[in-house]
């Protein structure tokens, strides 16, 4: 039996299914999770999604986002769902430290069989059935995998290809990044002919925007960019105060990184915001002789793709630029 269809086996046998993704859920956690909630419903079965926090609002437009339960804001019942569980869905996360540390413990604790279905580099060997393929552009397409070569292509629907296009779309950057393969294109056609409204989710995601974040992006961009000529390396660094000032929700400085590393000659771009207890960094570069995760391993407490990574610095936001400023040439080779 292939590892697909011993996923569907062990949905078949389960009776409380959880499914989990990692904290600060993007595009692809939030389409992996509704897709594998939708998919769960067609084979007969009930599941339930537990995230570690909320998404942001422009992700949340999918039918069945506003029943997901979130470890934040619902504690107890998470908990409740996650011990009494017997299959535990862990998607686009390699290790139960990505569910962050509140729900990490809980989820370690947890006695039902996991089964992790991701596409980054280094998975762990926590879960019971592990499906990884960092060559892979998302994990939505992994799980079009799963439905496909468990043989069970007929169960596809206009919902589970809408959740599937969401999170392969913004897991590409709309298409565009190296890790798109020609399957994925197959795919996408493949979720269209099955009902996909693909310029709906594109309006979805990129065409529902607030003043406060539109003025946030352009302050952060004339305000607070900062060039490093002899790395070719683009800085943009927000303080609680500058966010609290432009209404700061959550998803607002979402993509805002892309957009420096899109400055012609730039080989990457960081963006760093501060948060309570910490400063959260995203990484972006160009290239495979650029990869910017072992930089973000080695320094800021992160990791992920080659060419797009996320870390922390707990210390202040001066420091933590500091400390990048001291190490980049280490890791981008300017042409």
């Amino acid at each position: 039996m292939n590892v697909y269809k011993q996923i569907v086996s062990a949905i078949q046998e389960s009776n409380k299914i959880v499914i989990t993704s990692h904290k600060s859920p993007d595009g692809d956690s939030i389409g992996s999770s509704i897709a594998m909630q939708e998919f769960c419903k067609e084979l007969g079965k009930t599941a339930i999604i537990c995230h570690p926090d909320p998404a942001p609002d422009f992700l949340m437009w999918l039918n069945g986002s506003n029943e997901i339960l979130s470890f934040e804001k619902n504690e107890k019942l998470v908990q409740e769902k996650i011990q009494t569980a017997d299959l535990i869905f862990c998607l686009d996360y390699n290790e139960t430290g990505r569910v962050g540390k509140e729900m990490q413990p809980v989820l370690d604790a947890a006695s039902a069989k996991k089964i992790m279905i991701d596409h980054h580099l280094n998975p762990s060997g926590f879960a019971d059935i592990t499906l990884s393929d960092p060559t892979i552009c998302s994990t939505c397409q992994i799980i079009f995998d799963v439905i496909e070569f468990s043989e069970n292509l007929e169960l596809l629907n206009a919902s589970i290809g809408t959740a599937l296009y969401l999170g392969i779309m913004t897991d590409t950057g709309s298409f565009r990044f190296p890790s798109i393969q020609v399957r994925t294109h197959h795919i996408l056609a493949s979720l269209i002919e099955n009902g996909v409204k693909h310029y709906e989710v594109h309006e979805n995601v990129f065409d529902t925007n607030t003043l406060d974040r539109l003025r946030l992006r352009g302050y952060a961009c004339s305000e607070k960019m900062e060039i490093l000529p002899e790395n070719q390396v683009a800085i943009i660094s927000l303080t609680k105060e500058e966010l609290k000032r432009f209404n700061h929700q959550k998803g607002d400085t979402e993509g805002l990184v892309n957009v420096a590393l899109s400055i012609h000659g730039m080989r990457a771009a960081v963006l760093f915001t501060e948060a309570d207890e910490y400063v959260k960094i995203s990484f972006r570069s160009k290239g495979k002789e650029n990869p910017i995760n072992e930089l973000a391993s080695n320094y800021f407490s992160g990791g992920g793709h080659a060419n797009a990574s996320g870390g922390r610095f707990d210390g202040t936001i001066e420091d933590a630029i500091k400390l990048f400023k001291q190490v980049v040439s280490n890791y981008i080779k300017p042409i």
